[in-house]
Formats: structure tokens, C-alpha cells, sequence
């Protein structure tokens, strides 16, 4: 299993300019230091309006310095907002192959449907998303081509052109950002590597998605010449010098600030995160996630809920102090969530190897955790637990004839 590394950009405190300004100069020291260290990819979203949850708002940007400033750690877009109104995907393309240039034939491409508050900004119907989706998935193989391109459906008119630059490597490989079994099935069927999300959940939801996504594979069309068979995952992840530091960082009172703080952002009902993390919420059942946000009444939030992880969140949603330990111990108990000494880090990953999981994307940079911690976390991950990792070497570029 590859081990990567997954970035909001994200800053919970000293939100001005200068303090935004430090994210990104922070990032690219982080991601000097995974390329250092045998990282296989640095992967970054992209949000807009996110305020302190996300300032990646030009993921290309950022990704480009990123590329110039690292040597073997492959670029990953996870994901370019799909609906066109947001990404042309004639721009999609022609950015995707200049970095991918620029990096020297290291770009992973994910693609992403975007959530309510992207379609709100950008005014798109939510009915379309899927569709264009499925087109650019189509689409972004043949306009790297070297024939000339022409699209021409009820979604987008593409006049006859040649899509230039052309990326370094042949096909750069693609994925879908994904937490459904109806998202992990359309990755398989479409030819798409998968990136699950687990945020807090139990490794059946993971299983259960890889499932779905291997039945999807098996009904994908002769006509994908090049098709992603992995499946990824992001996840939690601190690693520290003992559980005592570990404690003491509070990163898990940081993970649950971007739990929290998620449904804010993303326009989602709080109790379907929640649901998520009692185990009650159906795989199949997206539909909270495109449920109004505007006008909602309170949420119950009860401080003494029986869960012991939701009783944490629920405290910290209603302002209330959390004993740093109880923290730890109640995440502790999650198998997704990555948090501890190497042993206990190395303990959590190999089983998160044993079920199939080709690469694992560690979310290390989150909440209130300082540049410090956060570049301590990673050198430890690293130098302790990733060498002791069967984990094959990042693909090389596959250069164009």
C-alpha cells in the first residue's frame, strides 16, 4: 500500500491575510518534507468559499509550486469540480497537461461532482452533475489525444479542435472522489480509480464501498483502454512519539472541529455526518446531502449522547470544554482513524492494508494543529511506519510517443 498525503489547506485560527498567506508557504514545506520521506502523492481539493475550512480554491496553482519544489511525489487533483459551469472541460484538460508537464509526468487527476454550496455559487442544477460528470470521464482520454477533439451532446458542444499542450505522460491516470455505493459502482463501470472518504467511520462502509466498486468494474466497456483498478482512501492521521504526545497534540479535537465544521460548509444536515459515525446512516442513502440547508431549525445536539465519540462532538458543537484524553481514547477506538505512536499508527494502517486498500490518503494537516505538529506527525509516519510498509513504488511517467 501507498501511502500519501491529503490536504485541505485548511486554517481554524488567525484567519487574515498574513495568516492565509502562511497555509501555503507551510504546504509546500510540508510536502518537501513527504517527498523526502518516500510519500507517494500530495493530494489537494478544491473548494471555493470555504472560508477556514479550505483556501484551496486554485488547487492547479498551488500544485504547480508544488511540483517545482519536489523531485518523485506524484501531484494529485483531488478533485476538479466537474460541472461545467464551474470547469470547462477543455480547461480541465489543457491544466491538467500543463502540470502534468511541469511536474515532469506526475499528475494523478480526480474528479469530483462538487457539493450544494459550489452549485450554489455557480449556479448549477444539481440534476446535470452526474451526467457531466460521466462525459468528462469520457472525454479527457480522447482530448489528450493526439487527434483533433469534437463533443457535441445535450450537455456541452465542443467544435472540432486540437486540445494542446498534451500531457507528458500518455494517459494520466484518473479517479472519482466518492462516498456512495451509487459513486464507488459509476468509478468501477467508468474505468476511475476510487477515492473513498471515511470521516470517522467504521472500515465496513470502506469495505462495503470496494465491493461495490469491484462489481462496477466488471461492467466497464472494452472501449477504457486505460482503466484505474485502485481503490483509496483518505482518513484521519496523527502520528506522535507516544500516546502521551499524542494526547497532548489534541488532534482529536481537531478532527472533530472539521467534522463540525464540515456541515457548515458543505450545506449538509449535521446529524447525516453524525449518523456516519454511530454506524446508522445507509450507504445508499445520500439524500440528506442534497437536502436544503437554508432555513433549517436546530439541530438536536444532545451533550450526553451515549456515543461516546458523538458526545464529544456534540460538547465541542455547543462550545463546551473536552478532556484532551477522553478525546483520544473515544477516536482511539476507530480503526479508520489513524491517531497515535508509530506502533499503534503501523497497527491501525496494516489493517486498513488487509482489506484491500491500495493507497491510503493522510489527512495530517487539519484543524488547529500547528506547522510543527503537523511536520512532526509526517516525519514520524515517514521514517517509523512507512518503511515497514509493503508498499510498491509510485508509478513512473509513461512519456507520449
Amino acid at each position: 500500500m501507498i501511502i500519501d498525503i491529503f490536504a485541505e489547506l485548511q486554517r481554524a485560527e488567525d484567519w487574515s491575510s498574513k495568516g492565509e498567506a502562511s497555509v501555503f508557504r507551510n504546504a509546500i514545506e510540508q510536502g518537501r518534507l513527504a517527498d523526502e520521506l518516500g510519500y507517494g502523492a500530495w493530494w489537494t481539493v478544491e473548494h471555493h468559499g470555504a472560508t477556514e475550512f479550505s483556501l484551496s480554491s486554485a488547487p492547479e496553482l498551488f500544485h504547480v509550486a508544488l511540483a517545482m519544489t519536489t523531485k518523485r511525489l506524484r501531484v494529485g487533483h483531488a478533485g476538479v469540480l466537474t460541472p461545467f459551469k464551474v470547469n470547462h472541460p477543455v480547461r480541465i484538460a489543457e491544466r491538467a497537461a500543463m502540470l502534468d508537464i511541469l511536474s515532469n509526468g506526475r499528475l494523478e487527476l480526480g474528479l469530483a461532482r462538487s457539493s450544494a454550496n459550489e452549485w450554489e455559487v455557480f449556479d448549477v442544477p444539481k440534476e446535470v452533475t452526474q451526467a457531466q460528470f460521466n462525459e468528462l470521464s469520457a472525454m479527457l482520454p480522447k482530448m489528450w489525444a493526439d487527434e483533433p477533439f469534437s463533443w457535441n451532446s445535450d450537455q456541452v458542444r465542443i467544435p472540432e479542435m486540437n486540445v494542446v499542450p498534451k500531457p507528458l505522460q500518455k494517459f494520466p491516470r484518473l479517479w472519482a472522489c466518492g462516498q456512495s455505493l451509487e459513486g464507488a459502482h459509476n468509478a468501477g463501470r467508468l474505468g476511475l480509480g476510487f477515492l473513498g472518504v471515511t470521516v470517522m467511520e467504521s472500515l465496513d462502509k470502506t469495505i462495503a464501498l470496494k465491493r461495490e466498486f469491484e462489481k462496477g468494474a466488471e461492467e466497464r466497456s472494452s472501449d477504457i483502454g486505460q482503466p484505474n483498478l485502485d481503490y483509496a482512501l483518505f482518513t484521519f492521521t496523527h502520528c506522535a512519539p507516544s500516546r502521551e504526545a499524542a494526547i497532548e497534540s489534541r488532534a482529536a479535537e481537531s478532527a472533530m472541529w472539521y467534522v463540525n465544521r464540515a456541515a457548515s460548509y458543505f450545506k449538509v444536515p449535521r446529524e447525516g455526518l453524525i449518523a456516519g459515525v454511530r454506524g446508522s446512516a445507509a450507504l445508499d442513502d445520500v439524500s440528506w446531502r442534497q437536502q436544503s440547508y437554508a432555513n433549517r431549525a436546530p439541530e438536536a445536539c444532545d451533550p450526553d449522547d451515549p456515543h461516546p465519540v458523538i458526545r464529544l462532538l456534540n460538547r465541542q458543537y455547543l462550545g463546551m470544554p473536552i478532556d484532551p484524553e477522553e478525546a483520544y481514547e473515544g477516536l482511539a477506538g476507530i480503526d479508520s482513524v489513524i491517531f497515535g505512536d508509530p506502533d499503534t499508527c503501523l497497527r491501525k494502517i496494516k489493517k486498513i492494508q488487509s482489506i484491500g486498500v491500495d493507497r491510503l490518503l493522510t489527512l495530517q494537516q487539519f484543524g488547529h494543529l500547528s506547522h510543527e505538529q503537523v511536520c512532526s506527525s509526517i516525519n514520524l509516519l515517514g521514517k517509523e511506519v512507512i518503511p515497514q510498509l509493503s508498499a510498491s513504488a509510485p508509478l513512473e511517467c509513461v512519456a507520449a510517443a
